[in-house]
């Protein structure tokens, strides 16, 4: 009788911690290694050790700022500021991978960066980070991207290698795997952008409305955020187990995509601050800005910065 009382109570409270849970969305740009966080922190558990039931769904270009101020999502993770800083209520709440891992892939007889002058790059979108992120590879090795080079939106990262294993573009910006891919089809990697600058390539970003109704929920979606890129940091195995499964891939390409990113994933808020105020300037130029933007426009770190402390992190 005790016996059945037990499992009966169990049962109860298990149940009710169920409904419990804050339902939230959770939208990634890419599936590619940097990406990675929140789906792991799903797969993994880390978003229900915080009281969350998450759904991770794909968005792809700028549709993420726009859904996030409209509520159709709850959170986005690609740092694109171009919405922010033109009026959209959204705001990054933390850097989760705080330096760009992509690369700078070409056609096999374009040997340097310098020789991609006058040729066509492929990008995902006019506003997004690849394009930031080509822009200042191409100024850190002397062109003009905006008389230089010719840039083609071509969406998601799959798309972008096709495009330029078929011949239809001169370059690409990859993500791991795909940069591997090329490399070992006989493209060139011209250049990795984590060896040139920092800024933030993923992270949380979520709209004014919900910071300013829901920052508890919030930053148990940080700690969950954190815990992943501790997974990733310190269980290789297990990390590339879950790129296998996650990406459809082999232990190999799920290896090689696990150490091309592993070294940038960090959710140090001073490495996110010096990343988003390169992003800010940059982002000035394209739009054509020329009107002081502070950081407190576009980022609120206090919360991520909250989240450490109760993880016992200095």
């Amino acid at each position: 009788m005790i016996k059945g009382f037990v499992v009966l109570v169990t049962v109860f409270v298990l149940h009710g911690a169920v409904h419990a849970a804050d339902k939230i969305r959770i939208s990634i740009a890419n599936l590619s290694g940097q990406f990675m966080t929140f789906s792991l922190a799903h797969k993994r558990g880390f978003l229900k050790e915080e009281g969350i039931e998450a759904e991770i769904i794909r968005v792809t270009g700028g549709a993420s700022a726009a859904a996030l101020s409209s509520g159709d999502l709850d959170y986005g993770t690609g740092m694109t500021l171009g919405g922010t800083m033109t009026g959209l209520p959204v705001k990054v709440e933390a850097c989760f991978v705080p330096a760009p891992v992509f690369a700078l892939a070409a056609r096999p007889e374009i040997k340097s960066v310098q020789e991609l002058k006058g040729k066509t790059v492929g990008i995902s979108t006019f506003g997004g980070l690849s394009i930031f992120g080509a822009r200042v590879i191409a100024k850190h090795f002397g062109l003009d991207p905006d008389r230089d080079l010719k840039f083609v939106a071509v969406g998601a990262v799959e798309g972008r290698f096709i495009r330029l294993t078929q011949g239809l573009i001169d370059a690409a910006v990859l993500a791991p795997p795909l940069d591997s891919e090329a490399k070992k089809k006989g493209f060139n990697i011209l250049a990795r952008a984590d060896e040139i600058l920092v800024f933030p390539e993923t992270g949380l970003v979520a709209g004014v409305k919900k910071i300013q109704e829901k920052p508890d929920e919030i930053k148990r979606v940080i700690k969950a955020g954190i815990k992943a890129n501790r997974y990733i940091r310190s269980n290789r195995d297990g990390t590339i187990q879950f790129i296998m499964e996650w990406l459809k891939v082999n232990r190999e390409v799920a290896a090689t995509t696990y150490d091309g990113v592993v070294k940038v994933y960090n959710e140090d808020p001073s490495v996110c601050e010096k990343g988003l105020r390169v992003m800010i300037e940059e982002r000035k130029q394209t739009l054509k800005i020329s009107r002081d933007v502070p950081l407190s426009e576009v980022a609120d770190l206090s919360l991520i910065r909250e989240a450490q402390r109760e993880l016992g992190m200095k």
